[in-house]
């Protein structure tokens, strides 16, 4: 069975302007994954993050017309993501998630290679090269550092956004990404070595 190409950036963005119930979905399955990575990454509270990750879209839906595809869609929703998080840590007095966060239980999953991952800042990013076991392992190590290292790095190796992409969401130059993530994987990396055995990171 034949399927419709998938739309392009501005074709979406055009019907859904143009009151296109399918296409305002079609973006909402296309970009969930990306919001909920920023949201849940800064808050840690289950029901706020089903609200922000709503109203990310909603600001999204009512902000659409002013975009002017002078970024990728997804990085401008990123940003939204981004500030409507910290807009709602500010509006709440709640502070950043991040601080310490439990070691693993159970059994032992691939630190190894998720630590080989990220010793090799050029290595392909793609979603489906990462599984599930390194995905855990990495995003349990992401939840102890502070919002800036955790963004920085969830949006490169989980969304596989660009230096510069980045810095247009966090709104921080290039060269303070590349700081953030060369800090992350360093304090990332010390995070796993202390909680996954010395033997099975290095061998």
């Amino acid at each position: 069975m034949s399927h419709a190409p998938e739309r392009t950036e501005r074709e979406l963005v055009e019907q859904i302007l143009d009151g296109d119930r399918e296409a305002f979905l079609d973006f909402i399955d296309r970009y969930e994954r990306l919001v909920k990575h920023v949201v849940f990454r800064m808050v840690d509270d289950d029901r706020d993050r089903e609200e922000l990750c709503q109203d990310v879209f909603v600001r999204a839906y009512r902000s659409l017309d002013g975009f002017r595809f002078e970024s990728k869609l997804s990085t401008w929703l990123a940003r939204i993501a981004r500030n409507t998080c910290l807009n709602h840590l500010e509006k709440k007095d709640l502070p950043l998630y991040a601080d310490h966060a439990p070691a693993p239980d159970g059994e032992s999953p691939d630190a190894r290679a998720a630590l080989n991952r990220l010793e090799d800042p050029d290595a392909d990013v793609d979603q489906d090269a990462m599984d599930r076991e390194q995905q855990d392992v990495v995003r349990r190590g992401l939840d102890t550092l502070a919002e800036h290292y955790r963004t920085a790095l969830t949006l490169y190796h989980l969304e596989g956004m660009s230096v510069s992409q980045i810095s247009e969401v966090m709104g921080n130059p290039e060269g303070t990404v590349k700081s953030h993530l060369y800090r992350g994987r360093k304090k990332l990396k010390d995070w796993l070595l202390e909680h996954y055995d010395q033997e099975e990171l290095t061998t």
